[in-house]
């Protein structure tokens, strides 16, 4: 899909493709959610897509060339959503928008966890994802080391914090 170019900036070229609000968010949801299908991007996500403007943004990305979507043979009616080499190759600067969102906006601490891991995992992190979600998307072969995947690990300090809140909410007895 060609876009209308204000101008050649790379700056304004990148807010023409992500200057939605939702089209990152969806982007965040696959990348780290593990989401690829419909339903799950429309109720996973805590902020609430309308499904009209999931489509939308789901058929411009792909008419950008981020995304990609097959026919899920598990199931006949539903779709799978794939994320290509242009989308994956997004996850350092989500990392560094996660990190300076943690340092300068009020986050809470849940949802800030996997901006934090990421920031002090830095780029040695980001290549073990990013080739994870290229085996995962992509279908290509790992090539790092076997043990938990940096999404798991991701989400595991999630939910530890997450418990952590709820031990410390309850009620003393």
């Amino acid at each position: 899909m060609p876009l209308d170019r204000r101008s050649g900036c790379p700056i304004n070229l990148s807010l023409e493709v992500f200057g939605d609000r939702w089209s990152l968010i969806i982007l965040r949801d696959m990348i780290f959610g593990g989401r690829r299908h419909f339903r799950e991007l429309l109720n996973g996500s805590i902020e609430g897509i309308a499904s009209n403007i999931l489509a939308d943004r789901l058929k411009r990305l792909m008419e950008l060339g981020m995304l990609t979507k097959a026919d899920d043979p598990s199931h006949k009616q539903k779709a799978i959503y794939s994320l290509t080499e242009m989308a994956i190759t997004l996850v350092p600067i989500l990392a560094h928008l996660g990190a300076w969102g943690r340092i300068w906006l009020p986050t809470s601490e849940e949802l800030s966890i996997r901006a934090e891991l990421l920031e002090k995992g830095g780029p040695p992190m980001w290549e073990k994802f990013m080739d994870e979600l290229r085996h995962e998307h992509l279908g290509t072969p790992l090539d790092t080391a076997p043990g938990p995947s940096v999404r798991a690990t991701l989400q595991a300090a999630y939910q530890a914090v997450v418990a952590a809140k709820a031990l410390n909410a309850s009620p003393a007895a």
